[in-house]
């Protein structure tokens, strides 16, 4: 099956944090955008943050921690699946903006069907991230 381009919309505090931050920080090239909202393009896939002013300044979003590899992999998340080496770019360009991961940068699944970069961390409005790398995603994205 070819994959298609995603469309997510995420709640956002602000929309010029969230325009610093996915924008400047991330490097993600800007869409259409309003007062309320803001289309990036993450990847190839489509990305929108859309302004809810309740959110906290202390990005507290209610979420659940499923443990994996010993980590507390947030939920809800969402993220991007990447060539190994454009992951390892991105992972390197995170440690400019990201003071605090989830989950630093590691390989699951080393020398293993399935082997994985991976990292988490949150956006300013507590929105959890995570971005993977494969070697060969067709073959891998759904190993067993």
């Amino acid at each position: 099956m070819k994959l298609t381009p995603f469309h997510l919309a995420i709640q956002v505090r602000d929309i010029e944090e969230a325009r610093e931050f996915y924008g400047k920080k991330m490097g993600l090239e800007e869409g259409r955008s309003s007062e309320h909202w803001i289309d990036f393009n993450l990847f190839g896939h489509q990305l929108v943050t859309h302004l809810n002013p309740t959110i906290g300044k202390d990005g507290q979003v209610t979420a659940i921690h499923n443990h994996v590899d010993g980590h507390g992999v947030p939920v809800p998340h969402f993220g991007v699946v990447m060539q190994f080496s454009d992951w390892e770019n991105f992972a390197e360009k995170t440690r400019e903006f990201v003071d605090d991961y989830i989950i630093e940068p590691y390989v699951r699944f080393k020398g293993e069907v399935g082997e994985q970069g991976t990292l988490f961390f949150k956006d300013p409005s507590g929105n959890a991230l995570e971005f993977k790398g494969f070697r060969d995603i067709e073959k891998e994205l759904f190993a067993k």
